[in-house]
C-alpha cells in the first residue's frame, strides 16, 4: 500500500486526548508519512477519546468519502478507516446503513453497522458543527482556545490541537448550552 492511499486504516497509536505517534503495523499507512497527524491533503480530526464523548453526547455522523472512523467495540480505536470508494464504502441496508470493507482489510471485516464505528470529524467538520455559537479560535502557548457564544456568555475550551478544541467547544454545546 503507498503512503497517502486511501486504502485500509491509518496507524496513529492514539493515547489520551491526542495522537502519539507508534510504529504502524505492516501493510498499514503510518501518519508520519502523511505529515504527522495531518493525514495527507485532509485537514486534522479529533481525537478518539473526544469523538467518542461527542458520539455519546449526541453528535449526528451521516457517513460520507473522505471521512474517518474507529471501531472500538472490535478493539480497532487504534487503527483509523477512510471512507473511500476504492476500501471502505457507505451502503443501505434494510437494518440501515453499513460501512462494508473492499478487500483492503486484512481481517476480512465485511461490513459493519454505522453505530458500531466513531466518526472522526475533521477539523473543518468540527468547527462547522458549532454554526453561529462559533466566535473565535486562538492559537497560545498551550495550544488553541475555541471560544463559543452561550446562553451564559462567551465560553472558551483549550486543547493542543484545533480540532480538539472545536470538540471541546461542541461537547459544551451538545449539553444544551446553545445561545
Amino acid at each position: 500500500m503507498v503512503a497517502g492511499s486511501a486504502q485500509g486504516p491509518l496507524n496513529h497509536g492514539w493515547s489520551g486526548d491526542g495522537p502519539a505517534h507508534g510504529v504502524p503495523d505492516e501493510g498499514w499507512v503510518d501518519d508520519r508519512a502523511l505529515g504527522g497527524s495531518r493525514s495527507g491533503p485532509e485537514q486534522p480530526h479529533v481525537s478518539p477519546p473526544l469523538a467518542r464523548r461527542l458520539r455519546e453526547a449526541g453528535l449526528v455522523w451521516t457517513p460520507a468519502n473522505g471521512d474517518r472512523f474507529v471501531i472500538p467495540e472490535r478493539d480497532l480505536e487504534e487503527h483509523v478507516f477512510l471512507i473511500s470508494p476504492m476500501s471502505v464504502e457507505v451502503r443501505e441496508s434494510p437494518s440501515g446503513l453499513l460501512l462494508t470493507f473492499n478487500g483492503a482489510v486484512e481481517w476480512a471485516l465485511d461490513a459493519i453497522v454505522v453505530g458500531e464505528a466513531v466518526w472522526l470529524p475533521s477539523e473543518g467538520q468540527a468547527r462547522e458543527r458549532l454554526g453561529a455559537a462559533f466566535a473565535g479560535l486562538e492559537a497560545h502557548e498551550d495550544g488553541h482556545r475555541c471560544t463559543v457564544a452561550t446562553t451564559a456568555g462567551p465560553a472558551s475550551f483549550d486543547a493542543a490541537e484545533p480540532a480538539d478544541a472545536y470538540a471541546r467547544a461542541l461537547l459544551h454545546l451538545l449539553s444544551g448550552d446553545r445561545p
